[in-house]
């Protein structure tokens, strides 16, 4: 009878990370890392991950982690080359991206940097590390902390570079008609 009455311990929630080897710094590392930082990790959630050759290959990969693997969310993290190729062919993996969304009724953040975001390869690699760790992070507050980004709403906050900062209606010059 008391095995009947121990209370069942719940299921820890996944978060996945998909990364590509295109990129030319490791996102997937950067956001492991950062969800390793947070509280929890291991007991009240687990990370699971996929390496996909480029962005191109994210969504589905994204979907598998939801439908066969069980992920709460996801975090898809690619690089977009320079070329106008490259930015068509990002636009279409992010419209991928929002289908398995759709499909799935569940959360994939997509983080991308493209390649000419920054011309010093210093500035870069901290764009690279930097959005991945705070999409990593907006992942579980997602899940665990959503009062976090409720806390954030409206003050501008970037990932990758300096924050934009709120508006007030002090800073802005239109007119209501």
């Amino acid at each position: 009878m008391a095995e009947k009455n121990k209370k069942k311990k719940p299921r820890a929630k996944k978060i996945g990370v998909v990364d590509t080897m295109f990129a030319r710094f490791d996102m997937g590392g950067a956001a492991r890392a950062e969800l390793q930082d947070c509280p929890g990790h291991g007991e009240t959630f687990v990370t699971i991950s996929r390496t996909v050759p480029g962005f191109k290959d994210l969504a589905v990969a994204a979907k598998n982690l939801i439908e066969k693997d069980g992920c709460d969310i996801v975090v898809a993290l690619g690089m977009p080359g320079s070329a106008p190729i490259d930015k068509q062919c990002a636009h279409e993996a992010a419209q991928g991206i929002m289908l398995a969304q759709l499909l799935t009724s569940t959360p994939i953040l997509e983080v991308f940097v493209h390649e000419d975001e920054a011309s010093d390869p210093v500035v870069l690699a901290s764009v690279f590390d930097q959005r991945s760790r705070k999409h990593a992070r907006n992942a579980y507050w997602m899940l665990f902390e959503p009062e976090q980004l409720s806390r954030r709403a409206g003050q501008g906050v970037r990932q990758g570079f300096e924050d934009a900062g709120p508006l007030s209606p002090s800073t802005t010059t239109a007119t209501a008609d």
